[in-house]
């Protein structure tokens, strides 16, 4: 068994550290003892992006903001299902993840860097989703764990009601807001109803129908006049 090798560490605002390790050609993004990603096991971060993207496809020139660059599976999938008409934004609130996206895990992100649809914003997408109105066909959001946050407390306040309600405000009409998360959280898909989306709730695998740890994702559509049934969804 060929031995991790610690390559780089980044400190998180507010407090902690990134670690990011290698073994081969196998890469992993800890926080503590807690591996938060790894680049075998893109199946749920692809699924954020498909199943969001596929609702928006048809749209002549979809824009779309990525919250968390991660290991860039979510964007490249977005890429892939949305082709050359789109354009993307990706925040990453961590310099240090940029450079290991550029650095020692470029041959995981390929070509998707320097797409020319492509723009890495280095900053809080809090921030350019508090700053948006009307201005996105989809918001993808893959930061901390979800609305149960791990890595940073004011990542939190994206989950709120006043943060979800300020993404509907950022989303064109019949917009899709997406949230990825490790674990259910039927208090979240609650507050996203009464922030004013329909609710489709997913069931995925961390490594896509290989199987893996049981993720989820929401696909809420900003509801403007009619409201819809929520739906419930495994994707195994």
């Amino acid at each position: 068994m060929i031995p991790w090798t610690l390559l780089d560490t980044a400190p998180i605002p507010g407090g902690g550290e990134l670690r990011l390790k290698r073994r081969g050609a196998e890469f992993s993004i800890m926080l503590g003892t807690i591996e938060l990603m790894n680049s075998r096991l893109s199946g749920s971060e692809e699924a954020l992006a498909t199943l969001s993207c596929e609702r928006i496809r048809a749209r002549p020139q979809p824009h779309v903001l990525i919250g968390g660059l991660g290991m860039g599976f979510t964007l490249r999938a977005a890429l892939a299902v949305l082709g050359p008409h789109a354009r993307i934004v990706v925040a990453e609130l961590i310099p240090a993840v940029v450079a290991w996206a550029r650095g020692p895990m470029a041959e995981v992100f390929g070509a998707s860097l320097t797409d020319p649809h492509v723009s890495i914003e280095e900053g809080d997408v809090g921030h350019l989703i508090r700053s948006g109105r009307a201005t996105y066909d989809a918001i993808l959001l893959d930061v901390d764990n979800g609305p149960e946050g791990l890595t940073r407390e004011a990542n939190d306040g994206l989950y709120t009601i006043e943060g979800l309600r300020a993404a509907r405000a950022a989303l064109r009409r019949d917009g899709v807001l997406a949230v990825w998360s490790s674990g259910p959280d039927r208090h979240f898909t609650s507050r996203l109803r009464k922030a004013g989306f329909h609710v489709d709730e997913v069931n995925v695998r961390a490594n896509g129908r290989g199987g893996g740890a049981r993720h989820v994702i929401w696909i809420a559509t900003r509801r403007d006049s009619t409201p819809a049934v929520h739906q419930d969804a495994n994707l195994d």
